[in-house]
């Protein structure tokens, strides 16, 4: 599947359902700093996508990088409430109470 979007990606073909694809497929295999490469220039391309900044937030979770998960589901919520994405903002605000119990 990653392999498939990579050549996309390769022949010029680059948009936000494309990135969103790669990033889940880094997210997938373990590789948080890949899918965070992906997901920012997903979110980039489409500031609205929701799902997009949840997973930026786990990819940078997985890396370790606390303050820029946060940071993404911040503006996940944010995105997810300018467009009644209810389900999406309710998650984001979950991992990021998490967020907040495990950080401090």
């Amino acid at each position: 599947m990653r392999e498939s979007l990579e050549k996309m990606l390769a022949k010029g073909v680059d948009n936000s359902l494309l990135r969103f694809g790669l990033g889940k497929a880094w997210l997938d295999e373990g590789n948080g700093a890949e899918a965070a490469v992906h997901l920012a220039r997903c979110v980039e391309q489409d500031p609205k996508y929701s799902a997009a900044w949840k997973l930026l937030g786990k990819a940078h979770q997985l890396q370790g990088d606390l303050a820029a998960a946060r940071k993404a589901w911040e503006e996940g919520i944010v995105a997810a409430q300018a467009h009644g994405d209810k389900q999406a903002e309710k998650e984001m605000a979950v991992f990021l109470k998490k967020l907040n119990k495990t950080s401090g």
